[in-house]
């Protein structure tokens, strides 16, 4: 602990000294970030700026991309305990030497949380192993029910709120790997981000899979019958759906919409009204702070599934 506020006494007077400097780092800091986030990073940042000497005050260049992206790499492993490649892991590492944390997340591996002996659902060598195949039908999962079949028509009044947290978290994993991976853009592998950060957040993704032939209400204009949909929902709420010629392609195209959500400044649980089976339903989804122009696609899948809706179609 005193060493720790020797730490923070020194950056504090360092700054001091340098008004300049510190008024530039500042702007360097993430919308999301906390004050106990910002502070480790911004002693990172300091640390390290004399090992890339083109770095300026005020000049955007590549050399500034690459240490903010290392700073980011550096916090997600410190704060929400990813793991990235053991070279990036080294460097990291090295880097962040000697900066100290006031307690520090514990991260357990997905192994100590089931316990020894126990083998769990998903592996990383695996990312498919945590999606959810539906090829029988829309409410299907290998021919098992999707979700719990219960007598609710919808979800509480008070869902949206219990995962809100939730969501909080995932909003930073994913702005954090955004940046260390250069930013949005049609060239990343858009599951593997989105599903490393939820990994990262101690939950897995769902993914439906259903052929495209089978699906009604699809938006004006789509006459192509060949292909398949992808909807990825994560602890009951709805984030994306993806067209594309196989499952993989479906995938890759859900992820990236859904994480265009994360684009905005937060992200909001809501109950909102979409088609499942021929009838309109209340639904838990993810939504930016953009108004909407268009509707929602059809659900594939329901986790507050009602008797009512066992008959009728997609």
């Amino acid at each position: 602990m005193e060493a720790e506020r020797s730490e923070d006494s020194t950056v504090s007077e360092y700054l001091d000294q340098n008004p300049q400097l510190a008024q530039w780092v500042d702007t360097l800091r993430v919308y999301c970030e906390s004050n106990k986030q910002w502070s480790a990073r911004r002693e990172f940042i300091l640390r390290n700026m004399e090992a890339f000497p083109s770095v300026q005050q005020g000049v955007c260049n590549s050399s500034l991309d690459r240490l903010l992206s290392l700073s980011m790499v550096w916090a997600n492993h410190v704060f929400l305990g990813c793991s990235y490649p053991s070279a990036v892991m080294d460097k990291i590492k090295e880097m962040g030497e000697g900066i100290v944390v006031q307690d520090p997340p514990v991260h357990k591996t997905t192994k100590e949380l089931m316990g020894k002996g126990k083998r769990s659902a998903t592996t990383e060598g695996d990312a498919d192993s945590c999606v959810k195949r539906a090829k029988c039908g829309a409410n299907e999962l290998d021919g098992r029910p999707a979700w719990p079949v219960s007598q609710k028509s919808g979800p509480a009044p008070q869902a949206p709120a219990e995962h809100q947290p939730f969501f909080n978290r995932l909003y930073k994993a994913v702005a954090w790997k955004l940046v260390s991976a250069g930013g949005f853009g049609p060239n990343l592998d858009h599951f593997e981000i989105l599903r490393s950060c939820v990994e990262s957040c101690k939950q897995t993704l769902t993914c439906v899979f259903v052929p495209l032939k089978d699906i009604t209400g699809l938006p004006a204009g789509r006459t192509q019958k060949e292909g398949h949909v992808c909807e990825i929902r994560c602890q009951t709420v709805y984030m994306g759906t993806g067209y594309g010629r196989d499952e993989s392609a479906a995938k890759a195209m859900a992820s990236k919409e859904a994480l265009k959500v994360f684009q905005g400044r937060k992200v909001t649980v809501k109950i909102c009204r979409r088609r499942y089976k021929g009838k309109d339903v209340e639904d838990l989804v993810l939504l930016d702070e953009q108004p909407r122009s268009q509707g929602f696609p059809p659900a594939l899948s329901y986790p507050f599934q009602d008797e009512q809706l066992e008959d009728g179609s997609l």
